[in-house]
């Protein structure tokens, strides 16, 4: 099960350990002097130091190696497989391992499931899978089947210190990725691969494969629509036709025409091709739908794939779409019908009932925006505006599609309109919220949240209070009350309650509103007292406040109600499940009496509507009315000016904005004031993507612009404008494009000709695409041939995709729609044998091929659950780690011991003794060596003392009398005292020579007498 050795990075390094004898027979000499046994423990050093950096060159390794054994179960819950068999495969694996797993190797089993991506289900663990019922851990989509995704998990999940082999159940029917190329991968990773196919029920099957329509369609020319069905019998089956019914429908906008409805009988194995020849009068963009119902549901397997879709658009003069509030129709007459004059064909929408797609905009070059606030209506029935998908549309529709967009000032417009923080602000030239603190555009909005009885109440508080603040301007002041354990609270400001939303507010409050949990408010009246109080301390050029409940607290002492009433604070309230008649009328009566608005919601879903309108009262101050008017003045020379030359009409008023800090963004028309230049715009314009934006502060004649219409230039100024926003329209030449779809991609290709019908080539095409959620794509045109150009996409949802191709900077655009009415995964009926076989027959490092065993049905699970997927057949997992440098340390570490060994002599001997001392025994010859070394010590005693006996016996005796100066005469210090002739030198008695420290003591002693005689 466990085993470990040695193994080397780099072992050609090991050839080195040839020069060891030759280490010996140059260091054998050279040791002679330290002896036999130190000279032995010197090469065996040497060795090992030699020994140990050879290892580290080659890089030593150990290496241990498992027997275990890790299989993943990945399984396919894509659509194209029926539930039943999805949860067959999950039984199948449950029994599978309980049966095959070997517990004393602690084998390991996990569980991935996948469909367009993949997930863990049940991370490889050392046990049996439990006894689950259903899979619960992919929440992803099931429309298609990414086994490529399945795979790159799988490997990632299982350890690397075991053998490791994937299982997989599917039906082969991959749409994403390509998982035969990754399985080369795995499989020199060591990783092996079993197939468990998933066999689909034979049964017939009708596929609408698309609508055909022609790439160029012409307003008023006759063309042929074709719609294409297959129907696909089993094999083996005998093959019958299938009767139904053939529906095909062709819609504009919210309007929709039946073109055919008749009975046909699809032939087997056969497409059926079914022509429709019609007219189109109207230029527009059509959305064509056909659709097969067969006479028994049991005759078709799958009902997704039964239906197709097709766009087209039929495009005419350039058309214009004006988007008025639905409270106030034909405000903007006047201007309407000076661009039908000017031959600009215009089509006016009201707020309530707008656009659903971005279909129905690719109709239009240009989308002027008259003055119309986000949101409008009195009460919770009525209002209705643009929600986030709307705003989406309308910016995307310019930055990637080239529309223009254009926005007309008005008391409820810009900023005042609620459309501050939004996207759509992004795309135009000025900001709506301002930064100028001599401009007192300041509001103050305060809301007291109370934990109403409606479904997920706390959840739709905080979307509502969100809204809000995202409606509000950084100048503007805003808070919230909520009940919580210690009573009615601000959710923030401390007391004061009341703070900036800019400052770098906004973000904070937002996540406040994330984490608020308001609680059941037993009394209005604390919270508005702390309200009122807030409000009056604040210097707010408007005040606003707006409760939610559904009725139930206690009402409001009338000291209160009056309080807000003096102070000109209106009160907006929303009730939702209230309780009752009491409920409500308490409500109202709140309003009422402070002047505010009443509204019963009904649904939650209007509750944003609803505060995003309320919220607008606070930004009524960015309406500038400067006392006597305006005269604007032109501040810069443009086309959208061109032949305008003489002095504007005076205006009364305008909506305040502030220019973007952009070299792009360019201000055409300014008003005197205010005195800062940044809040004195008119007219602005850029260009926002592929698009141009624009907008005009003020309104076109109804309320300030009074004077306008009667200008003589009102005409020129207005259709120049609209001209000048517009997408460019016109005869495209002679580009044509054309798109495929094919693998979940659309395929765009645009072919490019002059006006000789020669090839255009090395064009800078700009392109863009949108999905189906409003997400750009990336597209990018690529010239493969003389005058091709083509790009692609992902396009792996269903619904529209849109695309936009400038082939050449002055030429019109090239626009098409795209439709894929459903997944490639409901295509195809039948298993991919081949790959799945190509999968098992994938051979891992150092291990078998997989196997492919018997198609899973219910029947067939207790024979599979024999299969034997914990088998062996694969290299054991091996586990290395690098231990050279440990090697290089002890070959240090042994150097040193190496140098200790020939520079230092130890004797051993005292071991011997110590041991000998502990087991209490003595030998002779260490009893004789004692005594013996006793007798030299008391030896040296004794000849010390008589030393020290004569030295003191001596007397210090001059040799000579000294001179009368102090000193002996030079014979008496020279003379010496010869022997005799007679006397042999040898046998003349030999004085003591006595030391220095003698000599000087009888020096001093001699020289103390003398001193005492005299």
């Amino acid at each position: 099960m466990f085993g470990l050795r040695l193994g080397f990075e780099h072992p050609g390094y090991l050839a080195l350990l040839v020069l060891i004898p030759v280490l010996w027979l140059a260091s054998y000499r050279g040791l002679a002097l330290l002896g036999p046994v130190r000279r032995t423990f010197a090469l065996l050093l040497r060795t090992l130091v030699a020994a140990a950096i050879v290892l580290a060159l080659a890089g030593v390794q150990f290496v241990w190696t498992d027997d275990r054994m890790t299989v993943m179960y990945l399984l396919d819950q894509s659509e194209s497989i029926p539930a039943a068999k999805r949860d067959a495969m999950l039984q199948y694996v449950i029994r599978n391992v309980a049966a095959q797993r070997n517990t004393a190797r602690a084998d390991r089993a996990g569980i991935i499931v996948f469909g367009k991506e993949a997930a863990v289900e049940i991370p490889p663990f050392d046990d049996d899978i439990p006894d689950l019922r259903r899979l619960e851990s992919y929440l992803g989509r099931k429309d298609a089947t990414n086994l490529e995704a399945a795979l790159k998990l799988a490997q990632a999940a299982m350890p690397d210190d075991t053998s490791r082999r994937i299982v997989i159940v599917t039906d082969g029917n991959e749409n994403l990725g390509n998982a035969s190329q990754l399985a080369s991968r795995i499989a020199r990773a060591g990783i092996g691969i079993d197939v468990v196919p998933v066999q689909l029920d034979a049964t017939s099957e009708v596929l609408v494969e698309k609508i055909d329509l022609p790439p160029d369609i012409r307003r008023g020319q006759p063309f042929e629509a074709r719609v294409v069905i297959n129907n696909y019998s089993p094999s083996g089956e005998s093959k019958v036709p299938i009767p139904g019914r053939l529906e095909v429908t062709r819609k504009l906008g919210s309007d929709e025409q039946v073109l055919l409805n008749e009975p046909i009988t699809l032939d087997p194995d056969k497409p059926t091709v079914f022509p429709l020849r019609h007219t189109i009068d109207q230029p527009a963009p059509y959305t064509y739908k056909a659709r097969f119902v067969p006479d028994d549901p049991a005759s078709d397997a799958v009902s997704q794939n039964n239906e197709a879709s097709a766009y087209t658009y039929v495009r005419g003069k350039g058309r214009v779409l004006l988007i008025e509030d639905w409270a106030r129709p034909d405000e903007y007459r006047e201007m309407i019908e000076t661009l039908r004059k000017a031959d600009i064909e215009i089509v006016v929408m009201p707020s309530n009932n707008l656009f659903t797609s971005m279909a129905e905009l690719q109709a239009y070059d240009a989308v002027i925006m008259a003055g119309v606030p986000r949101t409008s209506g009195e009460d919770a029935d009525s209002i209705s505006g643009f929600d986030d998908d709307h705003i989406e549309m309308l910016v995307r529709n310019t930055q990637q599609l080239g529309c223009g967009l254009l926005m007309l000032g008005g008391p409820d417009a810009f900023g005042a309109g609620g459309w501050a923080g939004t996207k759509l602000e992004e795309a135009m030239p000025v900001d709506f919220q301002i930064r100028n603190t001599k401009v007192q555009a300041i509001g103050a909005l305060a809301m007291i949240m109370h934990a109403s009885e409606m479904a997920q109440g706390n959840h739709w508080q905080k979307v509502v209070a969100r809204s809000a603040i995202e409606a509000l301007g950084p100048a503007d002041y805003c808070g919230i009350i909520h009940w919580a354990a210690g009573g009615d609270q601000w959710l923030w400001g401390g007391r004061a309650g009341l703070l900036p939303v800019g400052r770098g507010n906004r973000r904070s409050m937002l996540a406040a509103v994330s984490r608020m949990t308001p609680g059941d408010m037993p009394q209005f009246d604390p919270a508005m007292q702390m309200t009122l109080a807030a409000l009056n301390a604040n210097q707010a050029a408007l005040k606003h406040c707006i409760i939610i409940s559904d009725g139930d607290p206690s009402p409001a002492a009338g000291g209160t109600i009056r309080g807000f009433a003096n102070a000109g604070i209106k009160i907006s309230t929303v009730a939702v499940a209230s309780h009752g008649t009491i409920g409500s009328n308490r409500l109202r009566d709140i309003a009422k009496d402070t002047g505010g608005k009443y509204y019963e919601a009904k649904s939650p879903k209007a509750l944003p509507k609803i505060y995003q309108r309320e919220a607008r009262r606070v930004s009524r101050p960015l309406v500038y009315e400067p006392p006597g008017g305006a005269t604007p003045q032109i501040s810069l020379r443009h086309s959208v000016l061109e032949g305008i030359d003489g002095p504007l009409p005076p205006i009364s008023g305008f909506v305040l904005t502030e220019i973007k800090q952009s070299p792009l963004a360019q201000v055409l028309i300014r008003s005197p004031m205010p005195e800062q230049p940044d809040n004195q715009t008119i007219l602005a314009a850029w260009t926002y993507g592929l698009g141009r934006a624009a907008v005009m502060t003020t309104d076109t004649g109804k309320r300030w612009a009074t004077d306008w219409p009667q200008w003589d230039g009102y005409d020129k100024f207005y259709s120049q404008l609209v001209r000048w926003i517009m997408r460019p329209s016109g005869d495209t030449g002679k580009f044509t494009m054309a798109t495929k779809v094919e693998d979940g991609r659309v395929r765009v290709v645009v072919e490019a000709l002059d006006k000789e019908d020669d090839f255009l080539n090395f064009l800078d095409m700009n392109a863009s695409a949108i999905g189906p959620d409003l997400s750009p794509l990336p597209l990018q045109m690529r010239q493969v041939a003389p005058g091709r150009y083509v790009g692609e996409f992902a396009a792996d949802e269903s619904g529209s995709y849109f695309l936009n191709v400038v082939p050449a900077a002055g030429e019109a655009p090239l626009s098409q729609g795209v439709t894929v009415p459903y997944s490639s995964e409901f295509r195809v009926r039948t298993v991919n044998q081949a790959l799945l076989q190509a999968l098992a027959d994938t051979e891992p490092s150092g291990g078998e091929a997989g196997q492919l065993t018997e198609p899973l049905e219910k029947s067939s699970i207790a024979a599979l659950t024999d299969h034997a997927t914990f088998r062996g057949g694969l290299a054991h997992a091996r586990s290395i780690r690098d231990v050279w440098p440990l090697f290089v340390l002890a070959g240090c570490c042994i150097f040193l011991g190496d140098v200790f060994i020939r520079r230092v002599a130890i004797d051993f001997s005292w071991i011997g003794r110590l041991l000998a001392s502990r087991r209490g025994q003595t030998n002779d010859a260490e009893n004789s060596q004692t005594q013996r070394m006793a007798a030299l010590r008391s030896r040296k005693l004794e000849i010390n003392e008589e030393l020290d006996r004569r030295r003191s016996a001596t007397r210090f005796e001059p040799q000579g009398d000294p001179t009368p100066g102090g000193s002996t005469s030079a014979a008496a210090t020279t003379s010496t005292k010869r022997p005799s002739a007679g006397t042999p030198a040898s046998m003349e008695p030999q004085k003591e020579e006595k030391s220095y420290t003698e000599r000087l003591l009888e020096a001093k002693r001699a020289a103390r007498r003398k001193s005492d005689e005299s």
